[in-house]
């Protein structure tokens, strides 16, 4: 093979190496920052920090996959631009389902009712039976069915007239699947020893399976607080202690 052959074949094979090169250090650059995320929320609701590194690692793959093209000789703007109306013409369609399955995590971690509590909430009344992703469903005292759009729950004001509805708090968590869920709840629930003080002895501290896929577990953790004034204090102190756990966990695992 002549010299010029092997100039010819390193000009054709140098985008392929540039576009392998942008993948992996995008992938090295995905991952770090969806860890750097993790750490800067290490005291929100893991469930929040779980999406939220989702998020992080999807935006970086779009961009490293963009930048990969350009070194094949396409042309991304037309890439970006079809993509954005598809994004917008998918976000406009899916406006109102997007709406309430938003509205239900943030439910889940900042509105206090659960499942078999009597709630009031756009002049309907009743037992919640049901929480969904997209409504929530209430048993009336005649017997009657009545759907409300998890968004009303966030957007509206919301009566929670079950007895002592304020001790409860509950903590949704989100795990990899490769942390073994046996030994993350007996260090979760050791953890709370130091503030066994704050909640009430006669509930102690339960860790509940919501949903499993291969991907992810996840669970909710219910504690009684002993006073209504300190819940966002505890709720912070105890995804702080949580966060901890699975950063140990994560290393031992490594």
């Amino acid at each position: 093979m002549t010299v010029s052959q092997l100039l010819g074949l390193a000009v054709y094979l140098l985008p392929l190496v540039y576009f392998a090169a942008i993948l992996a250090g995008t992938w090295i650059v995905a991952r770090v920052a969806s860890e750097v995320t993790g750490r800067l929320m290490r005291q929100s609701v893991p469930l929040l920090v779980a999406q939220a590194k989702r998020v992080v690692w999807f935006i970086v793959w779009f961009v490293g996959i963009v930048l990969a093209i350009e070194q094949l000789g396409i042309r991304s703007d037309v890439l970006l631009v079809v993509v954005g109306l598809l994004g917008v013409s998918a976000l406009i369609a899916v406006r109102v389902p997007l709406e309430n399955i938003g509205a239900k995590y943030f439910s889940d971690v900042y509105v206090p009712f659960k499942v078999g509590d009597s709630i009031t909430v756009l002049n309907h009344s009743g037992k919640v039976v049901e929480v969904n992703s997209i409504t929530t469903i209430l048993l009336t005292d005649d017997d009657r069915l009545v759907s409300i759009p998890n968004s009303a729950m966030i957007s509206e004001v919301l009566m929670n007239s079950t007895p002592q509805a304020w001790k409860e708090v509950t903590i949704p968590i989100v795990i990899g699947s490769g942390i073994d869920l046996a030994a993350f709840e007996s260090n979760v629930l050791k953890n709370f020893n130091k503030l066994r003080l704050h909640l009430d002895k006669r509930f102690p501290p339960v860790l509940t399976i919501k949903s499993r896929t291969p991907q992810s577990t996840e669970l909710a953790l219910t504690i009684m607080i002993l006073r209504p004034e300190q819940r966002d204090t505890i709720v912070t102190e105890v995804n702080k202690r949580i966060s901890e756990v699975m950063k140990v966990m994560q290393q031992q695992k490594k």
